[in-house]
């Protein structure tokens, strides 16, 4: 069998090793198991984020408990003081007036804030427990993917190993210079071989120029396509 005869078949081998691989790579179940996978990771990230985010709060609130008791001694010490030395006229009256008054806005502002946090911490811990649970239903069902596509990958690999092999045998009686140009070409074009139909590349179908034409009259089984770079092949 002549090495033109040898390259297509081997082409043909080679190819239908990379469709198949192609295929599996598309597989329904492997798409969906890494769908599932991406999901499951994007909880765990979410849940992360919930448990920074209410750390952040739980320091927050140590914050305020310490100044609303820095505000309660103050509110304490003035009241003890307006007790013990009333002021004497009502410049002094109003300025401690204006002391309490701030420091009650403070406190209620701080009271306020902590409302919302703990608004805020019980909407998270709802959040969570709702990622939980979606995850914990998607994780089992990730499991029984898992195993299902096992089963199936492991089966499809021994498939594609035997396609291999099959093109591989193919390959040891073509030239190993001729072989290491289709691999070349591979690199940057599929298919790296092509018939010649007319005066066409059968892979880019445009007219080959009259110099390569002769190269074909003159006896030459293979040439290159000047425009995609395939081989060309007669037979």
């Amino acid at each position: 069998m002549e090495q033109t005869e040898l390259l297509w078949q081997y082409q043909k081998a080679d190819m239908a090793a990379d469709s198949f691989e192609t295929e599996m790579k598309r597989n329904p179940n492997r798409i969906a198991l890494k769908k599932n996978r991406e999901f499951l990771v994007e909880q765990q990230n979410a849940v992360k984020r919930i448990e920074d985010e209410v750390a952040e709060m739980v320091d927050r609130v140590d914050v305020i408990k310490l100044a609303i008791a820095r505000m309660e001694e103050q509110l304490t010490t003035l009241n003890q003081r307006m007790q013990d030395t009333p002021p004497e006229d009502l410049s002094a009256a109003q300025d401690l007036n204006h002391d309490a008054q701030k420091l009650l806005t403070d406190l209620t502002g701080f009271e306020q804030e902590m409302k919302r946090i703990q608004n805020d911490a019980a909407d998270r811990d709802k959040m969570e427990k709702e990622i939980r649970m979606k995850y914990a239903k998607v994780k089992a069902q990730y499991n029984q993917q898992k195993i299902d596509y096992e089963i199936e990958y492991k089966a499809q690999l021994k498939e594609l190993e035997e396609k291999r092999r099959g093109a591989l045998e193919k390959a040891q009686a073509i030239d190993e210079t001729l072989l290491q140009r289709y691999q070349t070409i591979k690199l940057h074009c599929t298919p790296p071989v092509a018939k010649m139909y007319g005066d066409q590349c059968g892979g880019c179908n445009m007219s080959l120029p009259q110099v390569t034409l002769r190269k074909i009259k003159n006896g030459a089984k293979i040439i290159e396509c000047e425009t995609c770079g395939r081989m060309i092949i007669q037979m």
